[in-house]
């Protein structure tokens, strides 16, 4: 089953349903296309009238009207010989029961699709229960080249990769159709169960991957990287007060003050430790701020890198989603001076924790290599854009519209303006 529900969001001019005058198109294309799906649930949303239907309630319609149609017979193939249909994916069902958000969640959409749907549509209380589940646990969140999510897919086939906060594949997508692509050599691609992606963000602290894991898929993850007990102490750690050290200074397992960095010896007081709480405290309280409001203000995000530096420790997990946000702020804004000293100061951080191969780590090498050709930084430009080429050919692959149209445009542009400089600098010598 591939059931794509789509919530893109456009700019200019838009055609409306003249059915149910609820779903908007970006083209008369995009409309014929949609026809096939959108003709079941078309007099289903006519009956919604004014009323806001909301996302989940309308996945949920797509999935009971394709079920109801035959679609329980569908076959989603992860190998030649192999396939799943919807009523293998797993449901959880006993772990929603336990789960209060989960069923006030069930509760809503229920009263939502008895307005909207027939009586005899709808299904009982308990195969409602099991699709509901099915659909939580095994829907894919669909890409566009940024990597933003844009709609919600079930693929059936795909459905069967399984979770690690090290994957050794990515999950990408040409459009609506979905690319699993390993990151390694694997001794054989059609073992699935040697197979497997990340559903969580990789840049998240371990305690909130695995509370997220624990919440959404009701599993507790125990991949190797979970049970490092290294890594959450570099993801929290401090800076070592020498600029020079680059030590993870661990404050929370500190016992007393002053005390000396194991590596350079270098003096740690309590005030350095008062420091360090106060800059992560307004850390934690602004990021989340601004995750509420779904907006980055590029001069909070300044004034908290400014805090951070030499505070926090340069892998700070913390540290690097500032100026994550920070990047992404003043690329908005058309700032490129700093927009570019923030993304290459972001880059070691998005390799440690996202992987040498990971579809993030391309585009902000990609996205540093287009500033730095922008501002006349071709040599500069070329090495990132380089960079970018040798994972987005692994992670999306030549074909990819990525790669293609927008990767090789700018390694052609970089190459030919680095050149000249190139032969300039010869004669100079």
């Amino acid at each position: 089953m591939e059931l794509i529900f789509s919530f893109h969001i456009f700019r200019g001019k838009v055609l409306k349903c003249s059915g149910c005058q609820y779903v908007y198109y970006c083209g008369r294309e995009c409309q014929t296309n949609a026809w096939k799906i959108h003709k079941a649930e078309c007099p289903c949303l006519k009956r919604a009238a004014d009323k806001i239907v909301p996302d989940a309630a309308r996945v949920m319609a797509r999935i009971i009207l394709k079920l109801n149609d035959g679609g329980d017979a569908e076959k989603g193939y992860y190998t030649e010989k192999f396939y799943r249909k919807f009523k293998d994916l797993m449901s959880h069902s006993p772990d929603i029961q336990l789960d209060i958000e989960r069923i006030e969640h069930v509760e809503s959409l229920t009263a939502v699709l008895q307005d909207i749907l027939t009586v005899d549509l709808m299904p009982n209380q308990t195969d409602f229960l099991a699709i509901y589940g099915r659909m939580i646990v095994n829907a894919f969140n669909i890409l566009d080249q940024e990597m933003n999510s844009i709609a919600t897919g079930i693929y059936l086939g795909v459905s069967i990769t399984d979770h690690s906060c090290k994957p050794n594949a990515v999950a990408t997508f040409q459009g609506t159709t979905l690319f699993i692509r390993t990151i390694e050599d694997l001794p054989s691609t059609n073992d699935w169960s040697k197979i497997f992606i990340s559903y969580v963000d990789l840049m998240d602290p371990t305690e909130i991957r695995r509370h997220e894991l624990q919440k959404n898929y009701y599993f507790l993850c125990k991949c190797e990287r979970c049970l490092d007990e290294k890594e959450p102490v570099e993801m929290n750690a401090g800076a070592c007060s020498n600029a020079k050290c680059n030590e993870f200074i661990d404050f929370e397992s500190l016992k007393k003050y002053p005390t000396n960095c194991k590596k350079c010896d270098e003096r740690i007081t309590a005030k350095h430790y008062q420091q360090f709480k106060d800059v992560m405290h307004a850390t934690r309280m602004h990021l989340d701020s601004m995750k509420m409001s779904s907006v980055a203000y590029l001069d909070i995000c300044s004034i908290l890198v400014k805090r951070q530096r030499g505070v926090l420790h340069r892998m700070n997990i913390w540290f690097l989603k500032t100026l994550d946000l920070a990047f992404e702020s003043a690329i908005d804004f058309e700032k490129w001076n700093e927009a570019l000293e923030y993304g290459i100061e972001l880059l070691p951080g998005f390799r440690k924790y996202n992987g040498d191969f990971n579809p993030l780590l391309g585009l902000l090498h990609m996205k540093v290599g287009k500033i730095q050709l922008f501002t006349n930084n071709s040599k500069e430009a070329l090495h990132n854009l380089n960079k970018a080429s040798d994972i987005i050919k692994i992670t999306h692959g030549e074909d990819h519209n990525l790669y293609r149209n927008e990767l090789v445009p700018l390694l052609i542009q970089a190459a030919c303006e680095s050149e000249p400089n190139s032969d300039r600098n010869s004669d100079q010598k």
